[in-house]
């Protein structure tokens, strides 16, 4: 690999704070493998989209994040500013360090650290798909953001909140725990949906899932045939179920056997609106992150990112 202008961006608090503890021994491994780079570490939430733009203006040609989803989805929106690509020639390079980390397995990077950088220096950078979302934030303002792996809105978007709200360690098991939490008290909410401008029967829906990559929620295989580079977003839907319906068939959603049951559907599609009835309440996540609510226009903007990665 040629010797790129590189900076790091590193989110200490990913991974429960061990991504500060390790960060000597990351760096090590860094100038092992890179030639020369300049790193800063986030200091708050959004923090490390200003840090990536400001990057990327100063003429950096490989932004590597460590941490986990959250912190690439930030990354992420840091390469456009004014819904243009600041330099389309740069590359996004991935050191998982983070309690969700379902984007590296669409990519195909594996956790440990000497790999991972293997794979930043000797992989091809890959045009993915990025999704962009427009939606409504807490206080209700109009917001535009970027995603790279799923968002999603419905029980989802209520398990991330619970999630953080308990501040419970992001592993399968606090998903589960806060998911089979959440679905005791939630209540499914009517939407109406379109998907490339044609109008679905009013529903109640569980979850829906907005996917370019895989798999979310600490390795649930939502969108088990979804690919980032196809030009398509992978839409599933779940329609309302009862409680003990779901737990008995929500281990299907972990080995990605959910598209057969007769309440779930998918849509391969490019633009979808969604929009709760009732003024209800229907929170959404992005790339694991609770951000805001419905209603909320999703889209695809094909190929437009270039990831360090096998696909």
């Amino acid at each position: 690999m040629k010797h790129l202008k590189t900076r790091v961006i590193v989110n200490p608090e990913s991974a429960r704070g061990r991504t500060r503890k390790r960060w000597s021994q990351i760096r090590e491994g860094m100038r092992h493998f890179l030639h020369e780079f300049k790193y800063d570490f986030t200091e708050k939430p959004l923090d490390a989209i200003d840090l990536a733009r400001t990057a990327l203006k100063d003429g950096t040609e490989l932004v590597i994040g460590v941490g986990g989803d959250g912190t690439m989805n930030e990354i992420a929106n840091g390469f456009y500013e004014d819904k243009q690509m600041i330099n389309p020639e740069a590359a996004l390079g991935i050191v998982p360090s983070g309690t969700g980390c379902d984007l590296t397995r669409s990519l195909n990077i594996p956790t440990r650290l000497r790999d991972a950088l293997r794979v930043i220096t000797q992989a091809p950078s890959c045009p993915v798909d990025v999704g962009k979302v427009s939606f409504r934030t807490a206080d209700r303002a109009a917001e535009e953001r970027f995603f790279l792996n799923v968002a999603d809105f419905g029980v989802g978007g209520e398990v991330v909140r619970r999630v953080n709200q308990k501040r419970l360690e992001r592993k399968a098991s606090s998903y589960i725990r806060s998911l089979v939490a959440t679905m005791i008290q939630y209540k499914s909410k009517r939407i109406r949906i379109q998907v490339d401008g044609r109008e679905l029967p009013a529903e109640e829906y569980l979850i829906g899932a907005v996917a370019n990559g895989r798999i979310f929620g600490k390795g649930m295989k939502i969108a088990p045939e979804a690919r980032l580079d196809d030009g398509m977003l992978d839409f599933v839907c779940v329609k309302r179920m009862r409680f003990l319906e779901f737990c008995v068939n929500g281990w299907r959603l972990i080995n990605g056997s959910h598209l057969k049951h007769p309440k779930i559907f998918l849509l391969r599609c490019r633009r979808i609106t969604a929009l709760p009835e009732a003024g209800d309440d229907v929170l959404l996540e992005l790339d694991g992150e609770q951000v805001g609510s419905l209603p909320a226009t999703f889209e695809l903007i094909p190929r437009s990112l270039l990831i360090k990665g096998f696909l």
